[in-house]
């Protein structure tokens, strides 16, 4: 089949799932076909939010998948076709939301975009349209995502090789304070453990946060003051968990000082808005280069490297020695002689540690957990995580 069938194919496919459109547009974003029976008004908020161009930007120069947020929670995902490297079109799933908005959210998401000149009646269309928007889980739309990219690439890719371009977005009102700050709370220490580790698999998580707190709720009328205030506070609290993961403080206090600066000196929301993510991604890397065993060979290291990015997939000893050009079986026996474990159970016990962080950090389902770590049902997983820990997953979270 051609890209055209492999398309219509996919595209109902996932109508199966809930009212989850398709778009396809050439290398100068014109659209050129899309399933959505609102597509001449979304398409429209697509640019004016600025997401296409955005998503032509990144696919002239990647190959690889993306997300594209909106400050209302609204999300696209696109992925590439390409023709000997030029971008030839781009395909795009969505509008989506990953949790309820409501009408005041989406009142405060639209200060955001306060520079734009739309008419009353647009505002009152959009409304409309949103009402329409299906919610759907993040784990969920990555994963329409990585089917969208084999559909036009023919190439396996695993939920961290999507790249997610997320903008802030106003804080707004909570209608459950309580439940909401307590949220806030555990998407907070599931970020904070990944720098503790220095788990380089953390882009969902750290997308999936972004849908859950807009940062710090200064009382300001000035939204990139609100900005730099968030960024600032997350930069301290990242900067003391990676010194707890092992970060020198001279280092740590240092480059969390570089970054401060860099937002204070910030003249836009666009200078600042990627700030944040190199800020996470820089202090992550030095804690995961500071925690590398010395006593690991180059080519062990490698596959551990290799096991803690692909969590969500099944780990084989033959894939792993093809990486780093050893048989299997000698794979095998250097990997335990150096670290102890066999490669299935290092495999094991890195997904039961991060399955760990996400029941602590967030209320994703059990069984939502297990499958998002390869592990085929959720008595598997279960079974598993009491053989590792002496706990079922309920017990340790509620725990």
């Amino acid at each position: 089949m051609d890209v055209f069938q492999n398309m219509t194919l996919f595209s109902e496919m996932i109508r199966c799932g809930g009212d989850i459109y398709t778009w396809c547009y050439d290398a100068d974003g014109k659209l050129l076909q899309s399933n959505c029976p609102d597509a001449g008004f979304l398409s429209g908020a697509f640019d004016l939010f600025g997401c296409r161009q955005k998503m032509l930007d990144y696919g002239r120069q990647h190959t690889k998948p993306v997300t594209l947020g909106t400050a209302l929670g609204m999300t696209w995902a696109a992925a590439f076709e390409k023709d000997g490297g030029t971008l030839k079109r781009a395909w795009v799933i969505g509008p989506v939301f990953y949790q309820d908005v409501s009408l005041r959210g989406i009142e405060k998401g639209l200060q955001y975009y306060s520079r734009l000149e739309v008419s009353v009646a647009w505002t009152m269309q959009l409304y409309e349209v949103l009402k329409t928007v299906p919610v759907l889980q993040c784990t969920i739309l990555h994963r329409y995502t990585l089917m969208l990219h084999y559909c036009l690439c023919g190439e396996h890719l695993t939920l961290s090789d999507i790249n997610s371009d997320v903008p802030a977005k106003p804080a707004d009102a909570p209608q459950n304070p309580a439940h909401d700050r307590h949220k806030v709370w555990m998407a907070e220490q599931g970020l904070l453990q990944m720098v503790r580790t220095g788990d380089l698999n953390y882009k969902q998580a750290l997308s999936a946060s972004m849908g859950i707190s807009a940062g710090v709720p200064v009382r300001s009328d000035d939204a990139l003051r609100q900005s730099k205030t968030s960024i600032i506070v997350f930069t301290s609290l990242v900067c003391r968990a990676a010194i707890e993961g092992g970060l020198s403080p001279e280092e740590a206090y240092a480059l969390g000082d570089s970054y401060i600066q860099s937002a204070e000196n910030a003249k836009t929301l666009d200078d600042l808005e990627p700030l944040g993510l190199m800020m996470y991604d820089d202090f992550v890397r030095r804690v995961h280069k500071c925690r590398t065993n010395p006593n690991l060979s180059q080519q062990v290291q490698k596959c551990v490297d290799y096991i803690e990015m692909h969590l969500e997939e099944k780990i084989r000893a033959a894939d792993l020695a093809a990486l780093v050009g050893y048989t299997e079986y000698y794979l095998t026996h250097k990997f335990k002689e150096e670290t102890g474990l066999s490669v299935n159970d290092y495999a094991k016990f890195a997904k039961i540690e991060r399955a760990k962080v996400l029941l602590k950090s967030t209320d994703r389902p059990v069984q939502d957990i297990a499958l998002g770590l390869g592990f085929a049902t959720r008595n598997y997983f279960s079974r598993v995580f009491q053989e590792v820990t002496g706990q079922t997953p309920m017990e340790y979270r509620e725990g």
